[in-house]
């Protein structure tokens, strides 16, 4: 016992010595910050940005129980004593010596200085004897609420979240101010083991919670902060599913591009720094569609057989605002850090609107006809910029003619665009492109070395370099029919009630309407009779009528990227594929799969395109694109005026007009009335209600066309049985599994889980889903939910801190 009263009276003496040599220092720069949260634009959440997860709240705002619950369990005296418990501390001092049960005596006061102003680590004896100065410093300096405040602001509560505000998201899932007396005991019972009294941890963790729950209500009840009845009509609170960080690593090329566009600076930017991002509590909305998003990831996963470095992307953008609603950037961000959508590929034959876009702008007529045989040698062509000029060949190798700029476009013909790029001058090709909306280089050594379209003619073949983004943006421009907006996700970002920043749905008119028109009727003959003709299976909201769209495909020469760039007047999509070896820091050839033998825009692009688009427009009424009557078609020119000795002479078509009565007949008529026209009939057989060999839809019913054209004409096969249906909701993968099977009930579908271990999806959270989302399937049906059980076994235990998620939390 000397022993231990010569210990006390040392320690008294510390204390002493400390209250004048020891000052409150700063506090932790962690304390203050609080969680980013981005959302959807329908406000679901989409991730977060945390250095902590933590929102700041005022004690006042907060149910006066929630302060009194975390009394009651962890400081009972600490209205009344200075700081610290001294009968506390001397009493475990002395349990502690003589053997018993280790005991601690930390007052909330001395927690709060602990919490607020020491970094993880500080715990030895010295550090302890420094708090008890500090604590009693803090009480001298603050009111008890100032105190509590902080201290519910601080505290650490599990699941990653710091203070009572976050904890009451992550485990109630509702903000602190919505609080019940239940609720708020749960809380204050677990403060001295969060995680491992969280009662996911199984059947122990769930008792000692329940214990901790029942404790606290009574101690509030012998405190007076609650009433017989509040104790005996508590009921322990329902907790939601442990949702750990963003919970997805498709959703972090999201948020990647989210930092970026906030961090920008000048007139219209917000200038928030990744520090700021992390610490500053903002909301941040986006206008990412969470239906098109979910389809994104639907059709843009690539086939097994894909090679490893054969990256997809997706942009899609609202051409009246500039909105983007979905970006595909790769299937997982912890596999592939490089955002797909943002990385650099060649344009390849995308690039070919732009030459006809500054040729209609010289006044150049779309029906203006070229010689198109391959292999034409077309001065100034080079391979080199000092060598020879060197023949042009098509993609195909194939000649068609005499044919005029509209079916040049929709055949892609190189030799055509070559003649013409050399007739206006590549700089107006390059013009056109930083028109509408290309990034034009600056005199900014840092940001002019990406997107140089160099002045020669083969610009006209994409043979420099693009993003997806950024051709998604000027494919917009041409859909908005001239009036160029600036692409944004960030729609509005709020600090508390303060708008911060705001996205720029400004238009600015570029072009006139009869060129946008004209290329517009060039890019949908692309569609109905080129390599685009994937897309004529794009249908409105009955799923049986044709919807208009217009776009380009484009494969670059050595098949390093392969493009589809389309759009509907509601909405531009661009596809692009490239294949890019990350070690070797080289572009290679775009493997082959999924049964193709070559990736070409028109191939896995444009069908992937098409998928993402029906399900993208899926309820959106059909809109027509500008009414364009192209001129007279010019004749053909003599021998003597071509470019080269190689030209070939062609009589001028015969064009007749598709008739626009056949729909509801029966087939053979129509091919009847087809045949007798000179034109080729096509049978496409489609599921539908109607008798079997009635006809539904007949391409370019109405328009004129060229003697001996194929025309396509949708044919019920009778084999579509009438049930009634229903939509296998959208959004589901990446949710929780309580609210996904609550969406399905809703949508009169039958849940079924399986589980299944997972590295990269948080315990809880759906993985998969069969079939798809936007599936139609009959009403009652079974929907398979692929929940994740977290990681294997064995892969680690938790802990009270959570993981480092970095910048994406």
């Amino acid at each position: 016992m000397g022993t231990f009263l010569t210990g006390t009276s040392l320690v008294a003496g510390v204390l002493v010595a400390g209250w004048f040599g020891w000052e409150v220092p700063a506090e932790n720069p962690d304390v203050g910050s609080e969680t980013t949260t981005v959302y959807y634009s329908d406000g679901t959440p989409i991730g977060k940005f945390a250095a902590q997860d933590r929102t700041i709240m005022s004690l006042s705002d907060l149910p006066p129980y929630i302060g009194q619950a975390v009394i009651s369990s962890e400081d009972a005296k600490f209205e009344s004593h200075p700081g610290i418990d001294v009968l506390g501390i001397v009493r475990a001092a002395v349990n502690n010596f003589t053997g018993g049960a280790r005991q601690g005596a930390s007052t909330l006061t001395q927690q709060y200085v602990e919490n607020t102003y020491y970094v993880a680590g500080q715990s030895s004896y010295a550090d302890k004897l420094r708090e008890l100065v500090l604590a009693l410093k803090v009480d001298r300096d603050k009111s008890k609420d100032q105190i509590l405040e902080g201290y519910l602001n601080t505290i650490y509560l599990g699941r990653g979240a710091y203070g009572v505000e976050a904890a009451s998201k992550a485990y109630f899932g509702h903000s602190a101010k919505e609080m019940t007396i239940s609720e708020a005991a749960f809380l204050a019972g677990i403060v001295p083991n969060p995680t491992y009294w969280d009662p996911r941890q199984g059947e122990g963790a769930q008792q000692q919670a329940e214990n901790r729950w029942n404790r606290t209500l009574n101690l509030m009840v012998e405190n007076g902060y609650i009433t017989a009845d509040d104790r005996n009509s508590a009921q322990f609170p329902k907790l939601q599913e442990y949702k750990q960080g963003s919970g997805d690593n498709r959703t972090a090329y999201l948020l990647e591009q989210v930092a970026r566009e906030v961090a920008q600076t000048g007139p219209g930017g917000a200038g928030i720094s990744e520090d700021q991002l992390t610490k500053s509590g903002y909301e941040i909305h986006t206008s990412i569609d969470r239906k098109m998003q979910a389809a994104a990831y639907e059709t843009m996963k690539l086939p097994e057989d894909a090679d490893d470095s054969t990256r997809a992307s997706l942009t899609s953008i609202d051409p009246q605002t500039g909105e983007i609603k979905a970006m595909y950037g790769g299937p997982d961000y912890s596999k592939y850090q490089t955002n797909a959508a943002t990385f650099r590929a060649q344009g390849a034959s995308t690039f070919k609107p732009f030459t006809l876009i500054a040729a209609l702008r010289e006044d150049i007529p779309l029906t203006k006809k070229y010689d198109s045989t391959d292999g034409m040698v077309i001065e100034g062509w080079k391979n080199e910029p000092d060598g020879p000029d060197v023949p042009l060949s098509n993609f195909d190798n194939k000649s068609y003619g005499w044919i005029d700029l509209a079916d040049a476009t929709a055949q892609s013909v190189n030799v055509v665009y070559g003649q013409l790029n050399k007739e206006i001058g590549p700089d107006k090709t390059a013009q056109a492109a930083y028109d509408l909306g290309i990034p034009q280089p600056d005199d900014n050594d840092e940001t002019n070395d990406c997107c140089v379209i160099r002045n020669n003619l083969a610009n006209v073949l994409g043979t420099d370099y693009v993003t997806n983004v950024d051709l998604a943006h000027a494919y917009s421009t041409i859909a908005a029919q001239g009036y160029r907006t600036t692409p944004h996700l960030v729609t509005k970002v709020m600090q508390g009630e303060n708008t911060v920043d705001q996205g720029d749905t400004t238009r600015q008119k570029v072009f006139e309407p009869d060129v946008m028109a004209a290329t517009t009727y060039a890019l949908e003959k692309v569609v109905e009779e080129g390599s685009g003709a994937e897309a004529q299976n794009l249908v409105g909201p009955d799923g049986v009528t044709h919807r208009p769209a217009a776009g380009k495909t484009g494969s670059s020469q050595q098949t390093e990227s392969a493009w589809f760039a389309g759009f509907v007047p509601q909405l531009t999509t661009v596809v692009g594929l490239y294949q890019y070896d990350i070690e070797k820091n080289t572009y290679e050839q775009v493997q082959p799969f999924g049964g193709y033998e070559w990736m070409t825009g028109g191939s896995w692009p444009a069908k992937a395109w098409t998928a993402y688009m029906n399900k993208a427009t899926a309820g959106m009424e059909i809109e027509q694109f500008p009414e364009y009557e192209p001129p007279a078609p010019e004749p053909s020119p003599s021998p003597s005026s071509s470019p080269s000795p190689s030209q070939s002479e062609e009589p001028e078509a015969e064009m007749v007009t598709v008739p626009d009565n056949l729909v509801g007949q029966q087939y053979p008529n129509a091919a009847s009335a087809l045949s007798g026209l000179g034109l080729i009939p096509a049978q496409v057989d489609v599921d539908s209600d109607q008798p079997p060999g009635t006809v539904l839809d007949v391409a370019q019913a109405g328009q004129e066309v060229e003697v001996g054209k194929t025309i396509q004409v949708q044919v019920s096969n009778g084999s579509a049985v009438e049930e009634e249906t229903t939509t296998v909701p959208w959004g589901l993968t990446g949710q929780d599994q309580g609210s996904a099977e609550g969406q399905l009930e809703a949508a009169e579908l039958t849940p079924v889980v399986q589980e299944q271990p997972s590295d990269t999806v948080p315990e809880g959270r759906v993985i998969s889903v069969d079939p798809g989302e936007g599936s139609e399937v009959p009403v009652g049906s079974e929907v398979t939910l692929v929940v994740s059980t977290g990681p294997e076994e064995g892969s680690g235990d938790p802990s009270d801190d959570p993981s480092d998620g970095g910048i994406f939390g």
